[in-house]
């Protein structure tokens, strides 16, 4: 069974789609010539998720964002600011830093060797320049190849990573800029033929580029910071797993985030934070009835719609307005994180979030609530995540946690 699953994963990464190029999803939609909108059975929207190679690359990483519902871009500055913007190395407090998160997979499923393995840091080269790594790894287990008539192809060992390096300067006193760039590798099945599909490890290559503003805010007697940031993710080429000239996209995304942390009195502090996140990846086309011609596929390409034919860079541009039922669409593609953060004496937080999407376009939705500690050299970070739907999620009722080690603690 454990291999049944990590087989039917790998099998919609190469072969997402059917004969004719038409999304799955849209089989049981059909046209409302009076509304002009495509719609499910019942009438409401249909579904029509947004798919993209490598998607472990939007797994949030570390455990303090994912107790708080996947926020992170505007939070304040760590070593796992990588990830989400890495624009906050800039307004570091340490000269070296380095994080280590393990983050069980499929645990509820029963797959016990199914992980996302993260290590990141960074170097404060002075007071406005800053260096960021990170490397994210992703297994997944052993499994065990087999043709049609069930003999065996041997054992392979499916593994996806990313290698990234950022460079963040200040602007100005409370605004900074960054850049990343990053190489991806990923080995779902190379050797073996889905679908009569010969399959190989596919590469690309990407980069990030992200914004930060602080601000200090006197409330009363007491201090506040505001905090905005902005990053677009994962910009860059394209990839395949098969020998030709197709290929998929790579999830880029835009993302907006805000975080208030108001400082209740000399010990407690209180964040709150919330993002909203866009994936820069063309929506799946739907083919208009009302009108002669083959709207999404007007190249003519037997086979392979036009919008999954873009560059990833006009594919990113295409994606902000190319939903099929338009503006209305387009807005339920937007993905949705609140975090609070409690902070005693700088040395224990408790933390709480929510996630949401849409139900046409996953349907993740989830409650995650953690916990942190800090002190001297090192500080620990837990998650834990409760689904608030039917639909599953890979870390389902999963606790992760991460390592922060700050080695300026060490010399003082």
């Amino acid at each position: 069974m454990k291999d049944i699953l990590r087989v039917l994963l790998i099998s919609v990464v190469v072969a997402g789609w059917n004969a004719d190029g038409q999304a799955q999803p849209f089989a049981n939609c059909s046209f409302n010539v009076s509304t002009g909108q495509w719609e499910a059975p019942d009438g409401g929207p249909c579904l029509n998720t947004i798919t993209t190679a490598v998607p472990f690359l939007r797994i949030t990483p570390d455990a303090r964002s994912g107790a708080m519902g996947d926020v992170g871009v505007a939070l304040s500055p760590d070593a796992n600011a990588m990830h989400h913007n890495a624009s906050r190395l800039a307004f570091v407090e340490h000269d070296v830093s380095l994080s280590a998160t393990y983050t069980p997979w499929l645990r509820t499923l029963g797959l016990n060797d199914v992980y996302l393995a993260y290590l990141s840091g960074y170097k404060n080269i002075d007071e406005f320049q800053t260096i960021g790594f990170g490397l994210r790894y992703f297994s997944l287990g052993e499994i065990n190849f087999t043709d049609d008539q069930a003999n065996s192809l041997g054992t392979g060992r499916p593994n996806e990573f990313e290698l990234s390096g950022a460079y963040a300067r200040k602007l100005g006193e409370n605004f900074s800029a960054a850049i990343s760039a990053k190489f991806i590798f990923s080995n779902l099945a190379n050797g073996q033929t889905v679908e009569g599909i010969q399959v190989t490890a596919g590469t690309a290559g990407a980069a990030d580029v992200s914004l930060m503003y602080r601000s200090p805010i006197r409330s009363g007697r007491n201090e506040s910071n505001l905090a905005l940031g902005l990053a677009i993710t994962n910009i860059g080429t394209k990839i395949t797993y098969t020998e030709d000239i197709k290929r998929d996209y790579i999830p880029a995304n835009l993302a907006l985030g805000a975080a208030w942390t108001y400082n209740l009195d000399e010990y407690n502090t209180i964040t709150f934070a919330t993002d909203v996140n866009k994936l820069l990846v063309p929506t799946p086309c739907l083919d208009n009835p009302e009108t002669p011609e083959n709207e999404c596929d007007l190249t003519g390409e037997i086979g392979r719609p036009d919008y999954l034919e873009y560059s990833g860079i006009e594919g990113m541009f295409r994606s902000l307005g190319d939903a099929p039922n338009g503006l209305e669409e387009e807005l339920r593609e937007l993905m949705w994180s609140f975090g609070v953060e409690y902070w005693y004496n700088q040395q224990f937080a408790v933390r709480a979030g929510y996630f949401s999407e849409h139900r046409t376009k996953g349907n993740r939705k989830y409650l995650t609530v953690g916990l942190g500690l800090k002190y001297n050299v090192f500080g620990m970070n837990f998650s834990y995540l409760v689904p608030t739907t039917n639909a599953r999620n890979p870390l389902d009722n999963t606790l992760r946690f991460s390592l922060i080690f700050d080695f300026d603690s060490i010399e003082d």
